[in-house]
């Protein structure tokens, strides 16, 4: 089974509660270094072999035309014209003519070092959701599994079982097989609302028709920046550590 060459990067939200720091702009247009973080995450895949990116915009959403266009070829966009209104599988539903086959789908706000993507690429399951240790972030998602395998997700640990595997870090492996499921799942939720996310509504409720690999890395860096906590955590204990590793392999190198 072929590794996918393409990625979906959701990047649509508002940022509420980065407002004050990302006024005008959205939250992948965060900087920790010399570039916005959703640039350094697409060269991070261009670098492991995707060919072609789908931003999926929002708020803010020429910032991220800018940057396809200085990736021709590379990078394209696809609105979400109710993401004030809609939850992130809205989004990724805006971009069902867009992708044909398997792909990486990824949150914009995200920093992460780059073997995360690898342990998702060399995944022997079509279908796979990336999971780490314990990282005390605040706002974790946590993730049951039973065999391997989604059982639930939730940000009550205590409404889970005991068979909590890890964190959801925001990459996922989706074949074209999963993504026809969660389009119809999205659909018929679309019917009552678009407050309708992808994770914790669609995939939990895919699971049950099926099977969808958790991959545990215990000591990935990783974060999500949504509040300005994390934002501190990003930039004091995250950053400098990845950006070491993303130059070692010779992506987004200090200072260019």
């Amino acid at each position: 089974m072929s590794a996918p060459r393409t990625a979906v990067i959701l990047a649509a939200g508002q940022g509420k509660r980065l407002r004050e720091v990302v006024e005008g702009y959205p939250k992948g247009f965060l900087a920790l270094g010399a570039r916005p973080i959703v640039e350094e995450s697409l060269l991070r895949l261009l670098a492991q072999g995707i060919e072609e990116v789908v931003i999926v915009t929002g708020y803010a959403a020429s910032h991220y035309e800018t940057l396809a266009r200085r990736y021709p070829g590379r990078v394209r966009t696809v609105h979400n014209e109710r993401f004030a209104v809609s939850g992130s599988m809205y989004s990724l539903y805006r971009a069902r003519e867009a992708v044909t086959g398997s792909f990486l789908l990824l949150e914009s706000d995200l920093v992460y070092e780059p073997r995360a993507l690898g342990a998702l690429l060399d995944q022997p399951a079509e279908d796979a959701l990336l999971l780490s240790g314990p990282t005390g972030a605040g706002d974790e998602v946590f993730v049951e599994t039973a065999g391997g395998c989604l059982v639930a997700m939730s940000k009550d640990r205590s409404r889970l079982g005991p068979g909590v595997a890890g964190e959801l870090v925001g990459i996922s492996r989706i074949s074209a097989g999963l993504f026809t499921l969660m389009q119809r799942i999205a659909a018929a939720a679309f019917t009552r609302s678009l407050a309708f996310d992808y994770e914790t509504d669609c995939l939990v409720t895919a699971a049950r028709e099926r099977p969808i690999a958790c991959t545990l890395l215990p000591d990935l860096l990783w974060g999500e920046i949504d509040d300005p906590a994390h934002l501190r955590r990003a930039r004091e204990q995250l950053y400098p550590r990845i950006r070491q590793l993303d130059a070692a392999l010779g992506i987004a190198p200090c200072g260019q």
